[in-house]
Formats: structure tokens, sequence, C-alpha cells
């Protein structure tokens, strides 16, 4: 963000909101970047958890319907099979251990975790929307709170 919001306190509030609602970064990168634009660690964790879960019920609902459509492409069709793949194969130990499989998958905050693999997950094994939402807020809660403490630390330390 540039310009005159970048540099107001609200403007680092949206600036937070909008990376952890992005793939891979998530609130891994959305918290530790709230703290540093100077934002209070209970402030930067809530704003990244909502950031971070805006996007969940969107996969959810729209996913199959963007990979079909992808699928009319053949350049598109590979990278549709490759994402199908890696759900399917995290998917193996969801499937096996149902809710529980899918909030360690969400809440272990490694690249490759996180709601958005979650959510594809869900989304590939169908999951019903009312047990996977609030499974993967659970998840994104507890990654949240590692991360957060991880932050906390490094703040303290500096």
């Amino acid at each position: 963000m540039s310009g005159v919001l970048a540099s107001t306190y609200f403007g680092h509030i949206l600036s937070t909101f909008f990376i952890s609602m992005a793939p891979i970064v998530e609130l891994r990168g959305g918290i530790p970047w709230g703290v540093a634009q100077g934002l209070p660690l209970w402030l930067a964790f809530t704003v990244s958890l909502l950031g971070n879960m805006v996007p969940v019920p969107f996969i959810m609902l729209f996913l199959r319907k963007v990979f079909d459509w992808l699928r009319r492409w053949e350049k598109s069709r590979d990278l549709v099979e490759k994402l199908e793949r890696r759900a399917h194969i995290k998917g193996a130990k969801v499937e096996k251990y149902k809710a529980l499989g899918l909030f360690v998958l969400v809440a272990i905050p490694l690249p490759g975790t996180g709601a958005w693999t979650g959510a594809l997950v869900a989304s590939v094994l169908d999951i019903r929307m009312k047990i996977a939402i609030p499974t993967i807020m659970l998840g994104v809660l507890a990654a949240g709170l590692i991360v957060l403490a991880i932050t906390g630390g490094a703040v303290s330390l500096m």
C-alpha cells in the first residue's frame, strides 16, 4: 500500500487484513506484519484472523466451478490437476481423522498448511461447510495463537 493510507493506523490495519487473506502468507505473515506496523499484538492477531477466514467460504463455494471452467483450456488443466492431486495427498489424513485431521492441517503454521489448503481439501473431499468452516476457524485460531506467541516472544527480545 502506498500513499496516505499506508501511513495511517487504519492503513496498517487494512494492510494486515489483506496480507492475511493472501494464500501461503495468511496470518503467518499477517500477524508479524501488523506488529511491525505498530499494531498491538491483540489487534494484529484479531485482524489477521478475520482476514485469513474471509476467503474460506468463497473457496468452498466456488472452487469446483472455477476448476471445471479452467479445465476447458489445456494450459490451465495441468494446474487444476496439480492442485487436486495436492488436495488429495493432504486430504488422506483428513479423510482418516475427519474434522480432527482438518483442524491439524490448518493449525500447523507451516507452508502448505492453513485456511486456504484446508478449504481446498474440504472442498475436494466434499466436507460440508457446516463442519468445515468451524473446524477451519478453530485451526486458524490455533495457528494464530502459535504465531502470536512466536511474534510476541520476538518482540519482547527487542
